[in-house]
């Protein structure tokens, strides 16, 4: 059990150190470093790496931003193999759709909820 959250641990800490070198030493903005981030994600799914990833770090792969871009990935390969073309896109919003609609609704009650800080100006 242990092993599992050191594996988990150094991979997830593992994509969080590119990231900051993105952001560090390549000077990417946070948006273009997420994007890349998730593109990453979507190729190693498109090489059938990162299933094993998975397997291997658990958590490490499944929280970081590159598991969105595997989640995209897999779930358009999985409904283009069903439903051909039409798939691409069905199968991306299909696999994504309950993690989205969660932020999007949680977002919102936090909003009601708790009050904005005013402005630092």
């Amino acid at each position: 059990m242990g092993m599992t959250f050191l594996f988990a641990f150094i991979v997830g800490g593992i994509f969080c150190v590119i990231g900051q070198l993105l952001m560090d030493v390549g000077k990417l903005t946070p948006a273009h470093t997420l994007s890349t981030l998730v593109v990453v994600g979507a190729v190693l799914d498109g090489m059938g790496l990162y299933e094993p990833l998975i397997h291997f770090a658990g958590a490490g792969a499944t929280v970081p931003i590159t598991s969105f871009g595997n989640s995209l990935t897999h779930g358009a390969m999985a409904e283009a193999e069903k439903h051909g073309l039409v798939g691409v896109l069905t199968g991306m919003f299909e696999v994504t759709s309950s993690g989205i609609s969660a932020a999007i609704v949680f977002g919102f009650i936090g909003a009601l909820i708790f009050k904005p800080k005013g402005n630092i100006d």
